[in-house]
């Protein structure tokens, strides 16, 4: 289970990281939503990867800790308002520039 959660977090955080550097607004958009997604299941993971095992300290021998799934919440809430905000903003730039390039500039061979 750990190593496909791992394989899996390798694998979004590549994708990420290769669609950032692409030249054009949209692939950098989708390439930080893609590196928020595996950011939020690592910090889910470090509450550990157990099921059926409460919240509540006291009700059982072991607990699973609830500030991982807080951060995460937070994080999802606060990842939607900027992707919200960049995409007005990648709109606002192709309005002006008339180019979807992240610099403003095509550059042709």
């Amino acid at each position: 289970m750990e190593a496909l959660f791992a394989l899996t977090l390798g694998i979004l955080t590549a994708s990420g990281v290769y669609l950032l550097l692409r030249a054009r607004t949209f692939p950098v958009v989708m390439g930080l939503t893609l590196i928020s997604y595996a950011v939020n299941l690592f910090l889910l993971a470090m509450g550990r990867l157990s099921t059926g095992i409460p919240a509540i300290i006291g009700q059982s021998q072991s607990y699973t800790d609830p500030l991982p799934q807080a951060l995460v919440l937070t994080a999802i809430v606060i990842g939607f308002a900027m992707t919200a905000f960049v995409v007005v903003l990648a709109l606002r730039s192709v309005g002006e520039t008339k180019t979807d390039h992240v610099d403003g500039q095509e550059r042709r061979p």
